[in-house]
């Protein structure tokens, strides 16, 4: 058994294993809303398949809630830990066996192999420091973790986005995660909740999160599908809606609908930005609701 994995007993252990476990519901309840949130360009949702055909609105879920192990033990993994080279071995020792999890439960299918590197290291960053839940310190401290080595990763994976990144001299999710995730805390949060202040429902809000991350982001999804082409239609697609007045208002849905048809028309998907929604979202709940009390005790905002 990997030691961090170790039951420790007594009090000390009941609280981390509550505070783990409530990371984890936090991190797959972000993955669900993310792909339950409609209609969303190219990307699968409640009604649609997007640019997908191995995918759809149950197997992101099943997928989802597959990981839920997988993101408690991470968050156990950085229960109270500083950040070293050990804790980045353990966490990706931990993350390869979550993705190997996701790909028995979705007979190969890559449903979720970026998220769990995005939440997975907010996760851990989470448990490090769990009274320190401010986005911006969450997410460089998630960044310091991502920045140091790990002796036992691939050095290359041949996967789509690694490809992509190669081509295309883009960061892809290793630099969004080395720069402390830029396009979360710069881009996703602020837009959310400015919409949400402006009286934009909860849907519309997140909609415009999304697309203020694909106006502004290299999405190797994008670009290992369509290439710069398609990259470039995305993002102009992305900022027509926004300059429209956002996705809840009239001219902003028609202007979605448009980017929606052009996307599946290319048969793109900008997976990318909906990881850094799943992760904006995963940060904004967990500013506002305490993991560490169980649910129904002070401090949990039910």
């Amino acid at each position: 058994m990997d030691p961090v994995l170790t039951p420790r007993g007594g009090t000390c252990r009941t609280r981390r294993s509550g505070m783990a476990d409530r990371l984890a519901d936090l991190a797959v309840a972000a993955l669900i809303d993310e792909v339950t949130l409609t209609p969303k360009p190219g990307l699968v949702d409640i009604r649609s398949r997007g640019a997908h055909r191995d995918l759809d609105w149950s197997l992101m879920c099943h997928s989802a809630r597959t990981l839920q192990p997988t993101f408690t033990a991470l968050a156990e993994a950085g229960a109270g830990a500083a950040s070293s080279p050990a804790l980045r071995e353990s966490i990706g020792a931990i993350g390869r066996n979550g993705e190997a999890a996701m790909l028995a439960a979705t007979g190969g299918v890559n449903t979720h192999r970026g998220a769990i590197w995005a939440l997975g290291l907010l996760v851990t960053a989470a448990a490090m420091a769990p009274s320190e839940r401010a986005p911006a310190r969450v997410a460089a401290r998630a960044g310091g973790l991502a920045r140091l080595p790990d002796r036992h990763a691939p050095g290359f994976t041949g996967n789509k986005g690694e490809l992509a990144c190669r081509a295309y001299g883009v960061g892809g999710a290793r630099g969004q995660a080395h720069a402390g995730f830029p396009h979360v805390v710069h881009v996703a949060l602020p837009k959310l909740r400015q919409s949400r202040a402006v009286g934009a429902t909860e849907d519309a809000a997140r909609l415009d999160a999304l697309l203020a991350v694909m106006a502004e982001l290299d999405d190797t999804c994008v670009l290992s599908r369509g290439g710069p082409a398609a990259l470039a239609c995305a993002q102009a697609g992305a900022r027509a809606v926004l300059e429209s007045g956002g996705a809840g208002t009239r001219a902003g849905r028609a202007a979605l609908h448009a980017l929606e048809r052009e996307l599946i028309a290319r048969n793109v998907s900008p997976g990318g930005a909906a990881d850094l929604l799943a992760a904006a979202l995963f940060l904004d709940r967990f500013e506002t609701e305490d993991p560490i009390q169980p649910k129904g005790e002070p401090g949990w905002n039910n």
